[in-house]
């Protein structure tokens, strides 16, 4: 047995359910075009974001394992389901060539609670700026204003869905991608900037401290640790946003005491600077 043969067994091995099944449903639902097949630990692993979606531990997972689109998600989160996992109902949004995978009463619930919070967790990291800070009115309430109409798609879409997984498209005229995913991601606090100044941003050697959240679940598979969120708030805002990242992560600990398909919760911390951040 090679390497690599070696490893993919290893990956499969010790399932609380059917781990190759699941590896079996990743590859050949969205590896359609691959130069190379989906690797077994990260087909795993995007069943487990995708459980942790459903388990309700957070509003959405971004698919970035290829080029598949709704038609191809919707037969692989079938997939998962007849599987065994991911029972409840879940809504695929696209927008602009990005593919969520949504936990619809989560996602709404989420963009209603941003709406609401005062100061708005928006924060502004535009390539002008000397160093980044909490946007202005303005540009928060410009914002919300996205918001808003992503909360009004989601209703309308869940609405008139039949069936446990619907999909909808929206069309982002004018919105930052950026701010809006980090919202439907369940980021405590969003990064936002100006889209007249294009893509860069003022985070560079900036020190940014990373949070991390890991669990184990051994319904997929003794010893996967799945990574249930990453996201970076910058060093220089953490106080500022205390009561925030307080608020989320009491959420979160709430959630992972609800739900029963992950153990092991850890969240953790570092500040790391970078001569580059791309968001």
């Amino acid at each position: 047995m090679g390497p690599a043969a070696g490893a993919e067994a290893e990956a499969l091995a010790g399932s609380g359910l059917s781990a190759p099944r699941l590896v079996a449903a990743a590859r050949e639902e969205l590896g359609a075009g691959a130069r190379r097949r989906l690797p077994a630990g990260r087909a795993l692993q995007l069943a487990g974001e995708v459980l942790a979606v459903a388990a309700g531990l957070k509003p959405a997972l971004l698919y970035d394992c290829g080029a598949a689109g709704p038609a191809e998600l919707r037969r692989y989160l079938a997939r998962l389901r007849e599987a065994g996992l991911a029972p409840g109902r879940l809504h695929l949004l696209g927008a602009e060539g990005s593919a969520l995978v949504l936990h619809p009463g989560l996602a709404r619930r989420r963009l209603a609670a941003v709406l609401r919070a005062r100061p708005a967790p928006f924060m502004d990291v535009s390539a002008g700026r000397r160093c980044p800070a909490l946007c202005g009115p303005a540009e928060a309430e410009a914002i919300r204003g996205h918001l808003a109409t992503l909360l009004a798609h989601l209703g309308a879409a869940e609405a008139a869905s039949a069936g446990p997984v619907s999909s909808s498209e929206v069309v982002p005229a004018g919105w930052n991608l950026c701010t809006i995913v980090g919202v439907l991601l369940g980021y405590p606090a969003a990064y936002a900037f100006s889209m007249e100044e294009g893509t860069e941003n003022c985070l560079a050697l900036t020190p940014l401290r990373v949070f991390t959240v890991q669990a184990s679940c051994p319904r997929i598979r003794d010893g996967l640790r799945v990574q249930i969120y990453s996201f970076s708030i910058p060093e220089s805002l953490c106080v500022e946003l205390k009561e925030v990242l307080d608020a989320w992560c009491d959420e979160l600990k709430e959630a992972f005491r609800a739900q029963s398909d992950f153990v092991g919760l850890c969240i953790s911390s570092e500040v790391v600077s970078l001569p580059a951040v791309a968001l």
